[in-house]
């Protein structure tokens, strides 16, 4: 099939690959414009750009996607479909073009986790399984109908960085699948059941802030979620303590936020039932620690509570 490959971040990195390498045959590559990056503000490029340059293949950085001198030129190409990674809600005058209309790889199991970040919403909700689904795109933001769909057990070590990787691989397979059952009219085009609907709107810098009140599993699910980005973290003595990794004990009578030290080598902060035990923790300019490590600058006896 003639495709135009349309993506943004690294995650849509190994999908381009798997069908520049395929039999498929890509005829350009749309991604968003280049922007400032970093605390330069330096102008980068997209990952998948980059990727595509590297690639030998043409890159198209509309500012809309409903300019008519950009359809024109996707006019021009003739795809036979449009494959989507990771990029905007694409309007109607675009996906309808092809013949075989334009298809994203989503990392959720739709119709769960529609949006911008469905790997961290599905780990901050303890879900046991996660996936790839390949849908046709239509008018709404992930809710076309599905071909195909790929799933993973979430483990309880998994974090959002963890996930990401193996997620990356599977989009990459799974679109290879879809674009199979396309070509020899085998798909199925199953509708989503919107009752079972849930989002996965964008994390921020201040979304994974702990709050104390809540147990001690769901304030672990929420370090593994914002792991890697946008980091979990709590606030003491006016900086922001980012945590990596962490455990929780059940105790009665707790006062959400308290720090307890516990022994020279790990504190404790009360949360809803019990104890929270941050195992690696990052201040503000330093890198990434064990909590004994990061203890031995502290000086945590005169502190009595977080602030969440």
């Amino acid at each position: 099939m003639k495709i135009i490959f349309m993506g943004t971040p690294d995650f849509a990195v190994p999908s381009l690959d798997a069908l520049h390498a395929s039999s498929h045959d890509v005829l350009a590559v749309v991604t968003a414009p280049d922007k400032p990056k970093g605390r330069g503000q330096a102008i980068a490029m997209p990952e998948v750009k980059k990727r595509a340059l590297e690639l030998d293949l043409p890159v198209f950085q509309p500012a809309k996607l409903n300019d008519p001198v950009f359809i024109n030129t996707l006019r021009a190409f003739n795809p036979d479909i449009l494959v989507v990674v990771a990029f905007r809600l694409l309007p109607p005058e675009v996906f309808e073009l092809p013949k075989y209309g334009a298809v994203n790889a989503h990392a959720s199991l739709l119709p769960k986790y529609r949006g911008a970040a469905p790997i961290h919403w599905a780990v901050y909700h303890g879900e046991k399984e996660t996936g790839v689904t390949v849908f046709q795109i239509d008018k709404k933001v992930d809710t076309g109908r599905i071909i195909l769909r790929e799933k993973i057990p979430i483990l309880e070590e998994d974090t959002t960085g963890s996930l990401y990787g193996v997620l990356q691989k599977i989009s990459a397979d799974a679109l290879l699948k879809a674009l199979d059952l396309l070509e020899n009219d085998k798909a199925e085009y199953l509708p989503q059941d919107e009752r079972l609907a849930t989002p996965a709107p964008k994390v921020g810098p201040d979304t994974g802030k702990l709050d104390f009140r809540r147990t001690g599993e769901e304030l672990c699910r929420a370090v593994r979620a914002f792991t890697p980005w946008p980091g979990a973290f709590f606030c003491l003595r006016g900086q922001r303590i980012k945590v990596a990794k962490a455990s929780w004990e059940k105790v009665r009578n707790t006062s959400p936020g308290k720090i307890e030290t516990l022994t020279k080598k790990h504190f404790a902060i009360h949360c809803a039932d019990g104890y929270f035990l941050p195992g690696e923790l990052q201040s503000p300019g330093r890198n990434m620690m064990k909590v004994t490590d990061w203890m031995n600058g502290m000086g945590l006896a005169d502190i009595q509570s977080a602030d969440f």
